[in-house]
C-alpha cells in the first residue's frame, strides 16, 4: 500500500483530550508524521490551542476565549489549554498543521505567524482552513506552505489558487473520488483528506491515491499503513 502523509487530528482525541500536549504527545508516540491543531487568540493576544470559540465543552467553562486573557485560560483549565509556543517546544521537530478556525483578519493570522517565527519553526508548520484566512496567511508570510480548505466539488477559481499559492488542497474525505483525485493532481497540487475515522473510509482513500489523511484514530491509520 503507498505512503500517505499520516496527520493527527489535534492530537489523538480518543486517547487524551484534544489540542493538549498530553495529547500531541500520544499522537506522536503512535507514529503521526504530523499532527493539525487549532489556534486562537485569547483577549491578550496570545496564540492558545482551542478549536471552539469558549471553553464549555472541553473544559466546562461557559467563557469565551476572546474575552480572557492567557494567564486567565491557563487558571480556568488548571493549564491544560496549551499556547502555540508551548506546543511548538512539545512537538520537536515534528511537523505541525496549523488550522486557524474563523481567522479572517491579517493581524490575528500575523500573531500566529511571528510565534512560528519566533519559535524557528517555519520549516515545519504549514496551514489549513478556507480561502479568507488562508489569503491573510499568504499575505504575511510570502513563504508559507498551505493547505486550502476547500469543501465542494466544484474547483477553487484559477485567480483564487493563484493568490494563495496552496501547495495541498484540503478536502473533507467524503468528497474525495478518482475524478477529484486525478483532478488535484493533474493541477501540480497534494491532495489532503479530513478526517475519515474508520479503517473503511480510510482505506478507500488510500486507494485512491490521496497524499495525506487527517484523522482522529491516528493508531488505525499507521496501523492499515504499515500493514
Amino acid at each position: 500500500m503507498r505512503t500517505v502523509t499520516a496527520v493527527a487530528h489535534r492530537g489523538a482525541p480518543y486517547r487524551d483530550r484534544e489540542n493538549t500536549i498530553d495529547s500531541l504527545r500520544a499522537a506522536l508516540d503512535l507514529g503521526a508524521d504530523a499532527v493539525e491543531i487549532d489556534v486562537r487568540l485569547t483577549r491578550d493576544g496570545v496564540p492558545v490551542l482551542l478549536h471552539d470559540e469558549s471553553l464549555k465543552r472541553l473544559w466546562e467553562r461557559n467563557r469565551p476565549l476572546r474575552s480572557l486573557t492567557a494567564d486567565e485560560v491557563f487558571e480556568l483549565t488548571e493549564g491544560g489549554v496549551p499556547t502555540l509556543a508551548d506546543a511548538l517546544a512539545a512537538t520537536g521537530d515534528s511537523r505541525v498543521m496549523i488550522d486557524l478556525p474563523g481567522a479572517v483578519d491579517v493581524g490575528v493570522v500575523r500573531r500566529v505567524v511571528d510565534v512560528v517565527r519566533a519559535c524557528g519553526a517555519e520549516e515545519r508548520v504549514y496551514y489549513c482552513a478556507g480561502a479568507p484566512a488562508m489569503l491573510a496567511v499568504r499575505a504575511v508570510d510570502h513563504g508559507a506552505e498551505i493547505a486550502l480548505t476547500w469543501t465542494t466539488l466544484a474547483p477553487p477559481r484559477p485567480a483564487l489558487l493563484a493568490a494563495v499559492r496552496p501547495r495541498w488542497l484540503n478536502y473533507r474525505f467524503s468528497l474525495v473520488d478518482r475524478g477529484l483525485t486525478a483532478r488535484v493532481h493533474r493541477d501540480g497540487y497534494l491532495l489532503s483528506a479530513w478526517t475519515p475515522d474508520t479503517r473503511r473510509a480510510m482505506r478507500r482513500l488510500l486507494d485512491l491515491g490521496v497524499d495525506s489523511l487527517t484523522t482522529n484514530r491516528i493508531d488505525a491509520l499507521c496501523a492499515l499503513r504499515e500493514g
